[in-house]
């Protein structure tokens, strides 16, 4: 089991991305990646690229919601079905069918949460 610090600023990442505050998401979890290494690092990519992902469907850009949503689930996928507390597994099921979602044209509504 690989120990991840789940310190104040990450909390509230986690809390603005259910809050669908994607691109504030972003700005707080970019800091709590820079000085992370290891596969905390990648973790934290792959939320990131969920919380660019979703901003971009907000602002209704579909190519890159598709290329942050894909980017996401490929480096989430080393993480399942768990990480840090975190069910890696709804998120990467949930992430999937936004996919697919917004490869039919669809909106997200509501939006994948983190638990």
């Amino acid at each position: 089991m690989i120990a991840f610090h789940r310190g104040a600023e990450y909390l509230h990442g986690i809390e603005l991305f259910n809050q669908e505050q994607f691109f504030e998401c972003h700005e707080v979890l970019e800091e709590v990646w820079r000085p992370a290494r290891g596969p905390e690092r990648l973790f934290l990519q792959a939320l990131i690229h969920f919380a660019v992902g979703f901003y971009h469907h907000q602002r209704a850009n579909r190519l890159g919601t598709l290329l942050q949503l894909t980017k996401a689930l490929r480096k989430l996928a080393g993480y399942l079905p768990e990480f840090g507390g975190m069910d890696t597994w709804k998120l990467y099921h949930d992430g999937l069918q936004a996919l697919d979602q917004v490869r039919a044209g669809q909106a997200l509504t509501p939006f994948p949460k983190v638990y």
